[in-house]
């Protein structure tokens, strides 16, 4: 399954809804069909995705590049980070998430 992020100011960003639940748990965000981030709350999801980042590069190492089907969280969040700061330079800025279901 799919979830289409969806923000007025940077466009579109897709990802599997596993990926997406990793992210939005990190950022407290419940991983329902449809959902939004406020501008206000970018700084702290933000923070909370690079520290997580940090965490699982610690314990886990970084990405193996000999198995490239391995890909750790820094560079999974990475996209989705400059997507929210591109959406957070503008103080009415948001984003809205959409799902077929509960993911």
């Amino acid at each position: 399954m799919l979830v289409t992020f969806n923000s007025n100011i940077a466009g579109e960003l897709m990802m599997f809804a596993e990926v997406a639940r990793r992210l939005l748990t990190v950022a407290g965000k419940e991983c329902t069909a449809r959902g939004v981030i406020l501008a206000e709350q970018v700084p702290d999801i933000i923070i909370r995705l690079r520290t997580a980042a940090a965490a699982d590069k610690a314990e886990h190492g970084p990405d193996d590049e000999e198995d490239p089907n391995v890909v750790g969280l820094g560079r999974r969040a990475q996209p989705f980070i400059e997507f929210l700061e591109l959406t957070a330079r503008e103080k009415d800025g948001f984003v809205l998430w959409e799902a077929a279901r509960d993911f």
